[in-house]
């Protein structure tokens, strides 16, 4: 009889514990906060935390505290691989919220389209989510969205006959593939192409022999990083006067910083955000950019970029899907992923469904140019 009492506490004890783990959704990250994608990975991981401790203070979702996994894969896709592994299967994590890169994200997919855990990408390339894959989804404009945005301008200043110089990246290589199959459909010439790799400094023979290609009316710069911005100051060093075109891929103050005054005038299709505070106040998208721009800005001293908009994106999605599962069931938050519809985000409206794990249309997409070093939208 006296060992009863005991009995009781264990089992007590254990209920409790079952309880405390229920309690608790395991959101998992993996980003490049630091080596050649650290632009894109130190925003992303900021924006998480400081959202992710809003909720907690809130309550959390559905009554739960969010407890954070991130790792930082340094733009290494075979650390991101190791990481998402020890995600699924060490950190048993509800979902996943993360990938800087096309090749990072490209590496994590097969774990968790095996594990079966939601996965919200924060890469570029098209390539992430076509074909369709059933636990992943992504938040940023696609490569072929931007191809498509810029031909649209160069249709209006009635430029048809490009260059272009591309990074061997996985982003570089995928939205110039991109921009090749979406040429004919706006009546598009490539008269020349060039190439550089990751550690280039210098793009000067590559950019030589696009100025001395006759004909050429526009250069379009598909890349990420630091690569772009050496394009654009070789560019002006050799007096090129035809415009520039850079991706969605710079979409940062950096990327300004880098490229000085030579960045004046390059154009290139971007989110809202990056221009937040020039919208109308018509603009349904005004006050969502806004309130996540002075947020970041606020709590971090730093300008916005669009990348950390992607977490900001992704994170409310999956938020918002959890709420609508009452749940952080893997499957009903996938489903619920999938269901999304009119979300207003730092990219645009977003309408996913079971064809479209991206639900952003090319409307998402601002046109922007460069002037006195800073973003201006082209009208």
């Amino acid at each position: 009889m006296q060992r009863l009492p005991k009995i009781m506490l264990a089992a007590a004890s254990l209920w409790l514990t079952a309880g405390a783990a229920q309690a608790e959704i395991k959101l998992g990250s993996v980003l490049s906060v630091t080596g050649p994608a650290s632009f894109l990975g130190d925003p992303e991981k900021r924006t998480l935390e400081i959202y992710v401790a809003e909720l907690n203070a809130k309550g959390g979702i559905n009554g739960q505290q969010i407890k954070l996994f991130v790792y930082d894969d340094g733009g290494d896709a075979n650390k991101a691989k190791t990481f998402a592994t020890r995600l699924a299967e060490e950190d048993k994590v509800d979902a996943m919220v993360g990938g800087s890169t096309t090749g990072t994200t490209m590496a994590m997919i097969p774990v968790f389209e095996d594990a079966g855990i939601p996965f919200i990408s924060l890469a570029g390339a098209v390539q992430v989510v076509k074909p369709v894959k059933k636990w992943v989804f992504k938040t940023p404009h696609t490569d072929t969205m931007a191809c498509e945005k810029i031909f649209e301008d160069l249709k209006k200043r009635n430029l048809t006959k490009i260059g272009m110089i591309s990074g061997t990246d996985a982003f570089g290589k995928s939205m110039r593939d991109q921009c090749m199959t979406v040429t004919s459909k706006y009546g598009i010439e490539v008269l020349h192409e060039e190439s550089y790799g990751p550690r280039d400094s210098d793009m000067t023979p590559q950019l030589t022999n696009i100025k001395n290609k006759a004909g050429i009316q526009a250069v379009i710069n598909p890349g990420f990083g630091q690569g772009p911005a050496i394009v654009t100051r070789n560019y002006r060093q050799l007096g090129i006067t035809v415009p520039l075109y850079q991706s969605h891929g710079v979409g940062s103050k950096q990327f300004i910083d880098l490229a000085g005054t030579a960045a004046d005038g390059v154009r290139l299709p971007a989110a809202a955000l990056l221009v937040a505070d020039k919208l109308p106040d018509s603009d349904p998208q005004k006050k969502v950019v806004v309130d996540y721009k002075k947020t970041y800005e606020q709590k971090t001293g730093q300008p916005v970029s669009t990348f950390g908009g992607h977490m900001y994106d992704g994170l409310m999605i999956l938020v918002e899907a959890m709420k609508r599962a009452k749940s952080a069931d893997k499957a009903k938050v996938r489903d619920e992923i999938e269901k999304t519809r009119n979300f207003m985000g730092t990219a645009g409206v977003v309408n996913m469904s079971a064809t479209d794990h991206l639900g952003l249309d090319l409307t998402a997409f601002r046109m922007l140019e460069i002037k006195n070093g800073d973003w201006s939208l082209v009208q």
